[in-house]
């Protein structure tokens, strides 16, 4: 007969490779049962979208037929729970707030914003996107929403909360669903941080496993107020390849390390990387330069997230409302899909060890 505690016994020797412990001491492994020689179990992962879940289910396999019995048969349920950075009372139903940043405008960030919710979505993670770009929404647009209002509804308390409008699984609020998208937005700091400040706080996001913010390009009124107010799991850096516009992300990154500051770089994403023509995939054009981003997360001692090249169909699918992350058959969709995968697998190693702490609350002096 075999037994849990074999079974158990054999799991132990399998390690999550990020976070440096078996998966029983994790807590990885749940509904035991066994049957003669039937196994079944699930294995609960950190995220859906963990780029490693099937190297650790054939782990499992094989350990278990290793130590236990080659004669086993054995199911294996996959599913998650996101992690967290901590508990806390504030927007307690979403786990994980990251922030999209750029140095500078004009490199890609919504777009990387954009297909990041839409890749982490697809992996079955219940996701948001916050547009905080006040001066130059671009999400209505990505998503084909322009003109589009939220609705509200009233809660016993007689509070009334906007509703995100719900497209392609992902929920989104973006200013630009309260403007006329023909009119600036000529606000000073503190009116522009407070309407921000609303689409968190009197926004029905409900249960999210991921909340996306877009935010303004390079380092203002925007960025200190939502670090400031919320607790944040990290922020994804985006840049091109050219000096020009690594010298001001460079500044951007820096800001997020500041002690008063202190939030985790998850990494660094160079969009516009390379050319490559539709017709001859395998070429390769950097007419940007090469691998400024690649350096830039190397100086600051932080992940590289990934390439993304300049082709026409992210430019058509940002333009039509349907971004590229969308076609799972496209060749950038999956490039998304891998940075998606290792942002969720960076955000899952540094909740399990901050073990409860994130960066704090912070005053800063802004005169």
């Amino acid at each position: 007969m075999i037994s849990q505690e074999q079974v158990l016994a054999a799991l132990r020797n399998v390690e999550d490779p990020d976070l440096k412990k078996d998966l029983v001491t994790l807590n990885m492994i749940k509904d035991l049962k066994i049957e003669d020689k039937h196994i079944s179990f699930t294995l609960e992962l950190t995220t859906p979208a963990c780029p490693m879940k099937d190297m650790l289910k054939n782990a499992c396999l094989n350990a278990i037929k290793h130590f236990v019995s080659r004669e086993a048969e054995i199911e294996i349920n996959i599913t998650s729970r996101v992690t967290r950075p901590m508990d806390t009372t504030q927007l307690k139903a979403i786990r994980n707030i990251i922030l999209v940043s750029s140095g500078k405008g004009g490199v890609g960030k919504s777009t990387v914003a954009s297909n990041l919710a839409i890749a982490l979505g697809a992996d079955g993670a219940k996701v948001g996107l916050i547009d905080a770009d006040i001066y130059g929404p671009s999400v209505p647009t990505m998503f084909g929403l322009v003109g589009a209002k939220p609705g509200a509804r009233e809660t016993a308390e007689g509070k009334t909360l906007i509703m995100p409008i719900e497209k392609y699984g992902i929920k989104l609020l973006s200013l630009g669903f309260f403007a006329d998208p023909d009119q600036p937005v000529p606000w000073r700091g503190p009116m522009a941080s407070n309407a921000v400040k609303q689409l968190f706080n009197d926004a029905d996001w409900g249960e999210l496993d991921y909340l996306i913010v877009d935010l303004p390009p390079g380092t203002g009124d925007i960025h200190i107020t939502i670090t400031q107010s919320f607790p944040i799991a990290g922020a994804v850096i985006v840049t091109t390849p050219q000096q020009v516009a690594l010298a001001d992300t460079r500044k951007g990154l820096a800001m997020f390390k500041m002690p008063s500051i202190n939030i985790p770089v998850l990494g660094v994403v160079e969009n516009m990387a390379y050319f490559t023509p539709a017709e001859l995939p395998e070429n390769k054009y950097y007419i940007f330069g090469k691998d400024g981003g690649k350096e830039l997360a190397k100086s600051f001692g932080v992940p590289f997230l990934g390439e993304i090249p300049i082709v026409q169909s992210i430019t058509e699918g940002g333009d039509s409302g349907v971004p590229v992350a969308m076609d799972t058959h496209n060749s950038v969709a999956r490039s998304f899909a891998e940075i998606a995968g290792k942002v969720a697998q960076q955000i899952a190693i540094n909740n399990a060890q901050s073990a409860g702490n994130v960066s704090p609350v912070v005053e800063i002096d802004t005169n």
